[in-house]
């Protein structure tokens, strides 16, 4: 199927599926997974046979070439479905983790990395931000100095999704140590049973069945075939990622908003207060369409942008440029910003049990901060579209 052939009834059946999935593989064990901050490994294989891992990688690398309008529809079902952020996270992490490496890294590199990968053998995770910096790329100090035929890798990561168990991780490094700003950043594929790589993981407010970590990197070892394209490339490599990964954000946060609403109504609707359902108080029924409006208006605004996002993979290069950009970053904010304004309105709805564990408004009120700061900060992106805008 090629990228053009994709209709409304290939869409369907991919939501059919995604439904079924959250309901049969998923929702059954979410809350001890949250207990226990981990999810089953084999969860990864189940995603792989679905053929999930592979949207929008070559066909040549065991990948099936999608547009964003199909793989968005399988996220904002995954997520309205199972109002899970830390499962979404952590499952589909080799979206931000591959696409370097698929890019840039040789085709020996892309052979032995991406295949496994996506057949849901292997996990693969990016790991770009520092204890001492996040946003801020081009000050990144883990260093990776070239000894022959190998880089030696010293340095620590943090807030690492898949980070415990990744076995490939696409590493930001300091490749010219003389250089201290971004033309010395350089991508490095790092093993997972490096020696030299310690793993600890990180207790967080939400996204418990997330597999987060601080890496330290101690002298760990890895072939200079492992550098993904060139030397000093790194910085422009990451900036291309942060725009896909943007964009699954706004899908991801119009799911999790969509799943509050549909809690919230349904709570609405069988909750009785003096007699009466409180859907029956105009007060309520305001808080949903507040809701509602925010969330038709990120999907407009999604499907627009995604809709550039597609030309421009098939080729239209007029499709994807500074401006393009932009509305990537405002779209992201936008999203993320009706994901918290209906997560807090339906905890609202739900009163106590809004406050009570296992309902997806009280997980996603808790989660809803990570999506405001993961992929560039609110005030990185406005500060960002702005340049772009050349304001």
């Amino acid at each position: 199927m090629s990228m053009t052939d994709i209709g409304d009834e290939d869409i369907a059946l991919v939501e059919d599926a995604a439904r079924k999935f959250i309901q049969t593989e998923v929702a059954p064990h979410l809350e001890s997974w949250e207990e226990a901050g981990v999810f089953p490994r084999t969860l990864y294989q189940r995603a792989a046979d679905m053929g999930w891992l592979a949207m929008g990688f070559p066909e040549a690398l065991g990948g099936t070439p999608s547009p964003w309008k199909l793989r968005n529809a399988l996220t904002m079902t995954l997520a309205r479905t199972g109002g899970s952020g830390g499962l979404m996270a952590s499952l589909f992490s080799h979206n931000i983790g591959l696409p370097p490496v698929m890019r840039h890294g040789s085709p020996e590199l892309q052979r032995e990395v991406i295949p496994d990968v996506l057949a849901g053998k292997k996990i693969s995770a990016l790991a770009i931000s520092e204890p001492g910096g996040g946003t801020d790329v081009s000050a990144l100090k883990t260093t990776a100095r070239r000894e022959g035929d190998e880089y030696v890798v010293d340095g620590e990561k943090i807030f690492i999704t898949s980070g415990t168990r990744a076995d490939w991780y696409t590493v930001a490094v300091r490749t010219d140590l003389q250089n201290k700003g971004p033309m010395g950043i350089s991508m490095l594929m790092v093993p997972g049973d490096a020696v030299g790589l310690e793993r600890t993981p990180l207790k967080k407010m939400g996204w418990l069945c997330s597999d987060t970590a601080q890496l330290r990197f101690d002298g760990v070892r890895v072939p200079a075939r492992y550098l993904v394209g060139e030397e000093g490339a790194g910085f422009k490599m990451i900036l291309t990622n942060f725009n896909g990964e943007r964009l699954s954000m706004a899908a991801l946060a119009l799911g999790f908003s969509e799943a509050c609403y549909d809690e919230a109504l349904s709570w609405a609707q069988q909750r009785k207060t003096f007699g009466t359902a409180i859907i029956d108080h105009q007060v309520i029924r305001h808080k949903l369409m507040d809701m509602k409006m925010r969330i038709e208006s990120t999907r407009a605004w999604l499907h627009s942008v995604s809709a550039r996002a597609d030309a421009g993979d098939r080729g239209d290069k007029t499709a994807k440029g500074a401006e393009w950009v932009a509305q990537v970053c405002l779209l992201k904010n936008h999203a993320t910003q009706t994901m918290q304004f209906c997560a807090d309105q339906g905890v609202q709805i739900l009163g106590g049990m809004g406050f009570m564990r296992g309902t997806k408004c009280e997980r996603i009120y808790r989660e809803v901060k990570v999506m405001t700061i993961g992929g560039g900060t609110e005030e990185i992106m406005k500060e960002l579209a702005s340049r772009q805008l050349g304001l």
